[in-house]
């Protein structure tokens, strides 16, 4: 099973906002096969001395270093930590205190120390986890798949979640032309069958709310219908699995989830790159990384793309003017992370992304709420 502990919007801004004299960041890719882990632990030791090594090039203080580095050899030691990894493991130290979160992206190794945490490549894994959730609905059963990028698909227990139609809403049998009220027939199956979906609906509602993860339904009709009209999960896919889910594994569930969470994604990023096109057009887009320094230092980002990637350094005034400097230092914080932060702190939305998917393949693309 893949164990994953993404950040919410809330652990975001307060990463992007914190100062202080030394603030270590640390990725690294891990695995969640536990026989494993032993590897990952000895990487993070290395990491981590690369972290302490940077401190002192800088001058920083040795005592609050030291801090750091036995925080740092805590983690490495705990044995119960490293049973439950994914496919990336996200630090985030000071001498008071160590954060991690484990993420269902693949991300490249970075160590850096600064005056503040380096939050780029955790941005993919809110924009984008490559994981859902798939309903299997029938009026026998009701089942519900997690699906990750890399691993087997797996059934998920959810409390108060009805066995099948017949027993959530008449307590036995199945539902075959049941009358309701002045309703007969096939209306009143359809009246039975609307009550089932929504204590489907509402025992998801606790495990769904705020994992932003997409559901994708697999139904045959008139249930798929019936229950997209129930429906109060916003991340419910357009598309879904058509047909009867009774005679289909977990697996192959998971194998038809695939292509449409692939779709969802695109869709999203066409859906953007369409608007960014139309907003250029309005002198409310930009790729240029000084004038994305302006707007995000003065609220006027709406959404912005950046390369998860690339680190340019240098610094933003409060004017939001750009410097760089002469000679890149190795955990030289990044304009573009800064510009992020900027945007998060006034309420813009930031996807992290690859390069290839930002338009002409630069380094941030930015719609702007207002021309700067």
């Amino acid at each position: 099973m893949l164990y994953v502990d993404i950040p919410s919007s809330v652990d975001i801004a307060a990463l992007t906002s914190h100062r202080g004299d030394l603030c270590v960041s640390i990725y690294l890719p891990t695995t969640p096969v536990t026989q494993e882990a032993q590897g990952h632990r000895i990487e993070l030791k290395n990491l981590a001395k690369q972290a302490i090594e940077q401190i002192h090039a800088a001058g920083g203080d040795r005592h609050r270093a030291a801090l750091i580095a036995e925080q740092l050899d805590d983690l490495v030691d705990d044995d119960e930590f490293w049973r439950f990894q994914a496919h990336s493991l996200a630090i985030f130290a000071t001498p008071e205190n160590l954060q991690t979160f484990r993420v269902p992206n693949a991300l490249a190794r970075i160590v850096s120390a600064s005056d503040r945490f380096y939050v780029k490549p955790l941005l993919r894994a809110v924009s984008f986890p490559n994981a859902c959730y798939v309903l299997a609905l029938a009026q026998r059963s009701v089942r519900l798949v997690e699906v990750s990028a890399d691993l087997p698909a797996v059934p998920v227990e959810v409390e108060a979640m009805p066995q099948d139609a017949g027993r959530a809403v008449r307590g036995v049998g199945e539902i075959d032309h049941w009358p309701s009220g002045r309703i007969q027939g096939a209306e009143g199956q359809k009246v039975l069958l609307r009550q089932f979906a929504r204590k489907v609906d509402r025992a998801l509602r606790p495990l769904l709310g705020g994992s932003g993860l997409p559901l994708i339904l697999a139904a045959a009709e008139p249930l798929a219908s019936i229950y997209r009209s129930v429906n109060t999960y916003s991340q419910l896919a357009e598309a879904g699995i058509e047909g009867s889910p009774e005679g289909l594994t977990e697996a192959q569930l998971a194998e038809r989830a695939r292509p449409i969470l692939d779709e969802l994604y695109r869709d999203e990023l066409a859906t953007w790159r369409a608007l960014f096109q139309q907003r250029e057009n309005q002198g409310r887009a930009t790729t240029d990384v000084a004038q994305a320094a302006r707007a995000a230092t003065f609220g006027a980002v709406d959404m912005i793309l950046v390369d998860i990637d690339q680190i340019i350094p240098g610094r933003i005034d409060e004017q939001g003017a750009v410097s760089f400097p002469e000679q890149q230092d190795e955990g030289e914080y990044g304009v573009v992370d800064e510009i992020a932060a900027r945007v998060l702190a006034a309420g813009g939305r930031v996807i992290g992304v690859r390069k290839a998917d930002i338009p002409r393949e630069g380094t941030l693309a930015a719609i702007l709420r207002y021309p700067v």
